[in-house]
C-alpha cells in the first residue's frame, strides 16, 4: 500500500463514529481506534450507571487511540440519557428550561452536564437539540425542544452549550435544518419538511444561525428532506441543505451525521456504506453510524464503510480533498477539546440583561444537581382547586405507551410515599383498575396522552367514573391561546415538561403528604 493509500484509509477512520457492544472495550474497536478513528459513541448498554466504570471505559478507548479520539454520548438532559439510562435522568431536559425561561439557570444546567461528562473524559456532547417543536404531535423530539418559538430555543440552546464549554466539552447542537415541524421518526422513515423557505429560515433553521454566530464547533445533521431546498435527498446527503448551513451561515466547524443507520437515510441508499459515501460529498465530516445492537455486528460495517469511501475516492465519486477536508475538521477539534481551547463563550442575555459568570467554571454558584431540581421546581404547571387533596396510599396509574427511540426504555414513575404502583396498557380491563381504586387516592402519570388515543380514551373514562383523579402529565403540552397547557381530565392536573427523575421528584414533592 503506498503512502497516499495509507493516508486515505487512515482519513476514511478518521471520519467516522461507531460504537460496540457491551460494557468493556473489544478488541476490533481497539484496532480501528489505532488506526484513526475519530470518534467513538458511546450508548446506555455501554454504561452500568456507575461513573466509575464510564470512566475506565473511557479510558481504554482514550489510551488505544495514538491521535486523539472524541468520546461521546447522547447527553441531553432530561428523557435522553446515557449516562442514567438504568435509573432514569438527574438532570433537567430542555422543555423544562424552555417553560422556565432563564437562561442563566440553562447555563447552569448545561455546565453541570459537561463538568460530569469531563470527569468522565467525555469531550463531546451530542446536544442540545435546537429544533423548535412547533408539532405537538411529533414523535421524536416533543419535550427535547427547548419550545415552540425559534426565539425560545436559539437563547437556550446557546446558554447551554455556553455551559458544556465552559466544563471543558465541545457541542454538537441537532438536528439541522429541524426535526421540530415533522409528524414522522426519522429513525423509521425518511420525514419530509413541505413548508416553503421562507418560513423555514424564519423557523427551523432561525436557532442553528443563532447557535452559528456564537461559535458552536459542532452541528448535527438530520434525515429529513427540506423540500424546498432539495425535494429529493436528507438533509444528511444534500448538498444544497448542508451548503446552507457551511456557506451562507458561514459554519466552519464539525458537521456530524446523525446515525447512518436509520432508515431515513440508509434506506434510500441501500445502505450504511453508500450513505456514507454521500454524506461526505454532501459536505459532513464526521459520520454516525448508530450502535451495536448484537455483539458482532459493528465490527464489519465499520470495514464495509472503510473499504467504501476508499473506493469511492478511487473512483472518484468521492474527491480526496472532500475526504482529507473533513478528517481535517475532526482533528481540529480533537484537538480544541484536548487542549480546552474551544470556541469562546459568547455573552447570553436574559431578560433582565446580561448573565454574569461567563468565564468562570459555569455553574453560577450552584452546587451538584441543585440548577436542575430548581428548573424542574419552578417549570411544574399546576392546575387545581385552592387545597390540594391529600394522596397517601394513592393508587398510581403508570400508563405504559412506548418512549421515542431516542430515548429508549429509561425507568419512569412518580416517587409518591406510599402508593401502589399499577402499570396499564391497552388491553386492561378498566372497570378492574377502577375497583381497585376504590377507597383511595387516584393518579394517573401519562407521556403525551393526547398523542395515543386509547391514554386519552381511558383518562376521560376514568375522570366521569372518579372527578377526583390527579393527572401529570410528563410529554409535551397541549397548550391554549395563552400558552398555558390544557386538556387533562380530573379534579387536579400536572405538566411537569418532561420524565426524568428530577421532574418526577419535583411532582412527587408538590403532590406528596402535607
Amino acid at each position: 500500500m503506498s503512502s497516499t493509500e495509507e493516508q486515505v484509509v487512515r482519513q476514511a477512520h478518521r471520519v467516522l463514529m461507531p460504537s460496540f457492544h457491551g460494557t468493556t472495550l473489544p478488541g476490533w474497536m481497539q484496532e480501528r481506534i489505532a488506526q484513526g478513528l475519530g470518534s467513538v459513541c458511546l450508548f446506555g448498554t455501554n454504561l452500568t450507571g456507575s461513573d466509575d466504570q464510564a470512566r475506565h471505559l473511557v479510558q481504554e478507548i482514550h489510551k488505544s487511540s495514538p491521535d486523539g479520539c472524541l468520546v461521546t454520548l447522547d447527553e441531553e438532559g432530561g428523557d435522553v440519557t446515557r449516562l442514567d439510562a438504568r435509573s432514569g435522568s438527574r438532570t433537567a431536559g430542555h422543555a423544562v428550561l424552555g417553560a422556565v425561561n432563564d437562561v442563566a439557570l440553562t447555563r447552569a444546567v448545561g455546565a453541570g452536564i459537561g463538568k460530569r461528562l469531563r470527569d468522565i473524559g467525555i469531550g463531546l456532547d451530542l446536544g442540545p437539540v435546537a429544533d423548535v417543536n412547533c408539532e405537538p404531535d411529533n414523535p421524536v423530539i416533543g419535550v427535547r425542544s427547548f419550545g415552540a418559538t425559534p426565539e425560545l430555543a436559539g437563547r437556550h440552546v446557546v446558554a447551554f452549550a455556553s455551559g458544556l464549554h465552559s466544563a471543558g466539552v465541545a457541542s454538537c447542537i441537532k438536528h439541522f435544518p429541524g426535526h421540530g415541524a415533522t409528524v414522522e421518526d426519522s429513525h423509521l422513515s425518511m420525514p419530509r419538511l413541505d413548508i416553503d423557505e421562507e418560513t423555514a429560515r424564519k423557523r427551523e433553521l432561525a436557532p442553528f444561525a443563532t447557535a452559528v454566530a456564537a461559535g458552536v464547533p459542532a452541528v448535527m445533521t438530520s434525515h429529513v428532506v427540506l423540500a424546498a431546498v432539495d425535494p429529493v435527498n436528507p438533509a444528511t446527503t444534500s448538498p444544497a441543505v448542508l451548503g446552507i448551513l457551511r456557506e451562507e451561515m458561514g459554519f466552519e466547524g464539525v458537521i456530524v451525521t446523525d446515525a447512518l443507520d436509520m432508515v431515513g437515510v440508509a434506506r434510500p441508499y441501500g445502505g450504511t456504506g453508500r450513505a456514507a459515501v454521500a454524506a461526505l460529498a454532501a459536505g459532513a465530516d464526521l459520520l454516525c453510524i448508530g450502535p451495536e445492537r448484537e455483539p458482532g455486528q459493528m465490527e464489519p460495517i465499520v470495514s464495509w464503510i472503510v473499504d467504501d469511501i476508499v473506493a469511492a475516492v478511487a473512483d472518484g465519486r468521492l474527491p480526496a480533498e472532500r475526504l482529507a477536508d473533513a478528517a481535517g475538521r475532526v482533528d481540529a477539534l480533537v484537538r480544541a477539546v484536548q487542549s480546552g481551547s474551544l470556541a469562546p463563550e459568547p455573552p447570553i442575555e436574559d431578560a433582565r440583561g446580561p448573565v454574569s459568570g461567563n468565564g468562570d467554571s459555569g455553574g453560577g454558584g450552584y452546587q451538584d444537581g441543585e440548577a436542575d431540581l430548581e428548573a424542574a421546581r419552578r417549570a411544574l404547571f399546576l392546575r387545581a382547586p385552592d387545597e390540594l387533596p391529600v394522596l397517601k396510599h394513592a393508587l398510581l396509574l403508570e400508563f405504559h405507551v412506548t418512549p421515542g427511540i431516542a430515548a429508549g426504555e429509561v425507568p419512569w414513575t412518580l416517587p409518591l410515599e406510599g402508593a401502589v404502583k399499577r402499570s396499564l396498557s391497552p388491553a386492561d380491563d378498566l372497570e378492574s383498575v377502577l375497583a381497585e381504586a376504590e377507597g383511595r387516592p387516584l393518579v394517573a402519570l401519562v407521556r403525551d396522552a393526547h398523542r395515543h388515543t386509547w391514554v386519552a380514551d381511558r383518562l376521560a373514562r376514568i375522570a366521569g367514573a372518579r372527578p377526583d383523579l390527579v393527572t401529570v402529565e410528563t410529554g409535551w403540552p397541549v397548550v391554549n391561546a395563552e400558552g398555558e397547557p390544557t386538556g387533562l381530565p380530573g379534579a387536579v392536573a400536572v405538566w411537569t415538561y418532561g420524565g426524568s427523575s428530577v421532574s418526577l421528584r419535583a411532582a412527587a414533592e408538590r403532590l406528596g403528604p402535607r
